[in-house]
């Protein structure tokens, strides 16, 4: 059958392509791709191409299809899989398969199976690995951002803290201590307040920092001081770009006692500084975001490792029990993706948002597959709306879940828009 997809052929070249796609073996699936949220990630992997670690050297003659934060349905199931996969049914996936000890990855490493594409393969180790996942939902976007989520959930996982004098590494972070998300408002960032906020293990104290005021705001609009407090947690959103000693300003939210997890969202060198400075004893710093430079660097105070006990660590991604976690969380209304998305497209635009997504402002941009449109940010529906009456109704549409992406405007968007 035909499929079209954005495949990668060497560094920024990438290729909106259509082809072929074989018959699927017995132990293979066909699925249909209907959303794909870009990651910085994917971004990357364009811009290095045969260099970076999970794409192969051969995509000249053999090009992948990139993106790894998708979700659809089942469209044929081979035989192996017929007892565990329905025809029909809804799938999100975990793409880091880790599959004997390989680095090879749906979005990244594979010729028939991707985010960006119409209609993709899944080939037999993402099932013997466990990586296919049932999604029991009314919509598909919550199926794509249940990976990045998963990153997040698996950041707070690795945290970890120690009593002096033992051997032995307590995981997680420090239940109802003191934590601070540090450049914190960016889609990532949301993510992680949503998830701390409701899962079973909690901070009482919780400051998020940013220097921008509209990010701050929107932050605290979708994700209320009022509700973290539902949970005993006191929430507290932050300009440091304003102070002049972001130190102390830090500090006195614990009347100097240091906070007992920071994580640090941005690969700024004075971010991780001021994150290592306000450690309390014991403190776990976690330092989330990737750089794109390989010798990104910064001061570390290692009096404060040998005497206080302070610790740094590194997450850059979830395992498949972080997925399960996320999409259980997700089905009981305590995580919601919807914060993450700012713009939608079709896979018409996937190329240039992709080798562009460092400069589009905003969070998440997700892809729909199967349709053609311009990438929109969720803000600009109502003035589209004054000339296409597609976006006046994404508008109100929208404007019921306070201007956040929902079911009702996915199911409407699939609807109305052109096919591509």
């Amino acid at each position: 059958m035909k499929a079209k997809a954005l495949r990668l052929y060497g560094k920024e070249d990438l290729r909106l392509d259509e082809y072929e796609l074989p018959e699927i073996k017995d132990d293979e699936i066909l699925a249909r791709v209907v959303s794909d949220s870009i990651c910085m990630s994917s971004y990357k992997a364009a811009m290095q191409g045969e260099d970076h670690k999970r794409v192969p050297e051969n995509i000249k003659e053999h090009p992948v299809i990139i993106g790894h934060e998708f979700c659809g349905d089942l469209v044929k199931v081979g035989a192996k899989w017929a007892h565990e996969f329905k025809e029909g049914e809804k799938f999100s996936i975990q793409p880091a398969l880790n599959y004997k000890g390989s680095l090879a990855a749906p979005g990244y490493s594979y010729e028939y199976i991707g985010g960006d594409a119409t209609y993709i393969i899944i080939p037999n180790e993402v099932m013997e690995m466990g990586c296919l996942l049932h999604f029991d939902s009314d919509n598909f976007f919550g199926g794509s951002l249940t990976e990045p989520l998963s990153c997040v959930a698996g950041t707070f996982h690795a945290m970890y803290h120690a009593t002096r004098g033992k051997y032995e590494h307590d995981m997680g972070i420090v239940e109802g201590g003191k934590m601070a998300i540090l450049a914190g408002v960016g889609p990532m960032g949301l993510a992680a307040i949503d998830y701390i906020t409701h899962c079973d293990r909690c901070p009482s104290l919780l400051v998020v920092t940013d220097i921008d005021d509209a990010r701050l705001t929107r932050a605290a609009q979708v994700l209320p001081p009022e509700e973290a407090a539902k949970k005993g947690i006191k929430l507290v959103y932050a300009n440091t770009g304003k102070v002049e000693d972001a130190h102390k300003f830090m500090m006195d939210f614990t009347d100097g006692e240091g906070f007992n997890d920071v994580l640090v969202f941005a690969p700024v060198a004075p971010v991780v500084e001021l994150a290592d400075s306000i450690l309390a004893q014991d403190g776990c710093l976690n330092f989330f975001a990737g750089p794109s430079n390989p010798a990104f660097s910064a001061p570390f105070n290692f009096y404060n490792v040998h005497y206080a006990g302070t610790h740094v660590v590194g997450t850059s991604g979830g395992n498949t029990d972080d997925m399960k976690e996320c999409l259980s969380m997700i089905g009981q209304g305590k995580l919601d993706p919807a914060i993450l998305v700012t713009h939608i497209g079709g896979l018409n635009v996937a190329r240039e948002t992709t080798l562009n997504l460092p400069k589009v402002p905003g969070g998440k941009k997700l892809i729909y597959t199967h349709i053609s449109l311009p990438l929109t940010a969720i803000a600009d529906f109502e003035e589209k709306g004054k000339e296409d009456p597609m976006f006046a109704e994404l508008a109100k549409i929208v404007a019921k879940t306070n201007g956040l992406w929902n079911a009702e405007a996915e199911k409407y968007l699939l609807e109305h828009a052109p096919a591509i």
